[in-house]
C-alpha cells in the first residue's frame, strides 16, 4: 500500500558510466508499476546533478529517489533539508554503506518495492562543519583509497576490488595523532583510521559499532595505532563479523565533537568523496530529514 503522503516523485540517477545508464534504464523499467507518476533524469555529467535536483524540487514532488553511490546520495542530501520532501534510495554504487544502514534491499527491485510500499522514517545526517552527509567520513587510508582507487577496478571487482585496493594502499600509510576535543583536557590518540559516523556501514561492511542514524549523536572511532597491522585486523574482523574488531578501536560520542589531527590538515573523505581537511567540527542534524525504509 503506498503511503498516502506521496502523490508524485522525482528521480535523479548519476548515469555517469554505462552501468549507470543501463541501471537507470533498469530502474524506469520497474517504476513503471508505481501507484504514482515519478519525473526521471539520468545525469550523465555529475556537475548537472545538482542543477537537476532544484528543477525537479521546483515542482514540488512527494518524494526525491535519488539513484547512484554514497558519494552521490551524500552531495545532495543537502538540498532535500527543510524542503518537506521525503527522500526515496536507488542503491547503485560500490559499497552502498547508507542504504545498509537503512536496511535497504541493495538490488533495484527490491529498492523500488520499498518506495512503494515502505514508510517514511525520520533519521540525523551527520554534518562535518556546514556539510551534511549521510553516512560516514573518515580520516586515514579511507580518503587515499578514495583519491586513487581505478575507476576500471571499482567497477568490474565491486566491493571485493576496493577491500583489495584498500590492502594495497595501506602499505605506504603512516599512523598519526588524532585530536578529540580543545586545550589541555583533548584527547590524544596514535591512530590508522578515524571514522566519523551516523550510521555503522563504512566501505560497505559493518565497522562502526553504536553508531545508528537516528540515535541523535555523531560518533567518533578511532582504530588506535601505531601498528598498521591493527587496521588490517580490525577490517578483516568486521568484514566476517568477529568480536576482535572491537579489540583496538576507541569511540567518542556526541552532539558535536571538534577535531583536529598531527600533521594537522590531513584529508577528510564524506562517503567517499575528498570533501574537507582537519580541524574541523562534527556534528549530528538530528531528525533533519524523512527517507523510505522497508516496513
Amino acid at each position: 500500500m503506498t503511503h498516502p503522503r506521496i502523490a508524485t516523485a522525482a528521480l535523479i540517477v548519476n548515469a555517469k558510466s554505462r552501468r549507470g545508464q543501463k541501471l537507470f534504464a533498469q530502474a524506469c523499467e520497474q517504476m513503471r508499476g508505481l501507484p504514482f507518476p515519478v519525473d526521471a533524469h539520468a545525469v550523465e555529467d555529475p556537475s548537472d546533478l545538482e542543477r537537476t535536483v532544484e528543477k525537479a524540487l521546483a515542482k514540488k514532488p512527494d518524494l526525491v529517489i535519488l539513484g547512484g553511490g554514497d558519494g552521490t546520495i551524500s552531495g545532495l542530501v543537502d538540498m532535500l533539508v527543510g524542503k518537506n520532501v521525503i527522500l526515496g534510495v536507488l542503491p547503485l554504487g560500490t559499497a552502498n554503506s547508507f542504504a545498509r544502514s537503512l536496511g535497504l534491499p541493495l538490488d533495484i527491485a527490491g529498492a523500488v518495492r520499498v518506495l512503494s510500499e515502505g514508510t517514511p522514517r525520520r533519521i540525523d545526517l551527520g554534518m562535518i562543519d556546514g556539510d551534511y552527509y549521510a553516512n560516514c567520513a573518515a580520516m586515514g587510508i579511507s580518503p587515499q583509497i578514495a583519491e586513487s582507487v581505478p575507476h576500471l577496478l571499482k567497477k568490474v571487482a565491486g566491493r571485493v576490488g576496493y577491500l583489495s585496493w584498500a590492502v594495497l594502499r595501506f602499505f605506504r600509510f603512516h599512523s598519526f595523532t588524532l585530536v578529540v576535543g580543545d586545550g589541555p583536557d583533548a584527547a590524544r590518540i596514535k591512530a590508522v583510521e578515524v571514522r566519523i559516523s551516523n550510521g555503522p556501514f563504512h566501505g560497505g561492511t559493518d565497522v562502526v559499532e553504536g553508531a545508528e542514524i537516528d540515535s541523535g549523536e555523531i560518533v567518533v572511532q578511532a582504530v588506535k595505532g601505531p601498528f598498521k597491522r591493527n587496521l588490517v585486523k580490525n577490517w578483516a574482523a568486521s568484514f566476517v563479523g568477529h568480536d576482535a574488531r572491537r579489540e583496538h578501536t576507541t569511540s567518542f560520542r556526541g552532539t558535536s565533537i571538534r577535531i583536529d589531527t598531527v600533521p594537522t590538515g590531513m584529508p577528510i573523505s564524506i562517503d567517499g568523496e575528498v570533501l574537507a581537511h582537519t580541524p574541523v567540527t562534527a556534528r549530528i542534524a538530528a531528525g533533519v530529514i524523512e527517507v523510505m525504509v522497508p516496513r
